[in-house]
């Protein structure tokens, strides 16, 4: 009599050990900086032009879709880096802008580190 192929091996059934991640690895940690020449930092500073941007320029700049964009302002602009983004509609079409107190609130941050 053979055995049924249903019932597994019990050779088969031994744990495999898992892979563990070395102690050497270092963990960069995450900061709210965009990284310069990035389009993150590109779209942050054309908000801060004194005219502001409109959502088709960022998109250009960036090669990002319009939704994108929008998520961006809403998702990193305004709740990750909490800058104060102000919109007014000009001829026809929106312009976004960083207005305020909340634009420059990492640096003002940063100088009071310094100070103390």
């Amino acid at each position: 009599m053979s055995k049924s192929a249903k019932n597994p091996s019990t050779a088969s059934a031994a744990p495999v050990p898992t892979a563990k991640p070395s102690a050497q690895v270092a963990v960069e940690p995450k900061t709210k900086k965009a990284v310069a020449g990035s389009k993150q930092a590109r779209v942050i500073t054309m908000l801060r032009s004194p005219n502001g941007t409109t959502i088709a320029a960022m998109m250009k700049a960036t090669g990002w879709q319009q939704h994108s964009v929008r998520g961006f302002l809403a998702g990193i602009v305004r709740k990750k880096l909490k800058l104060n983004l102000d919109s007014k509609k000009i001829d026809g079409s929106r312009v976004y802008s960083i207005k305020g107190a909340g634009g420059n609130k990492a640096s003002a941050r940063q100088s009071k580190r310094r100070a103390a």
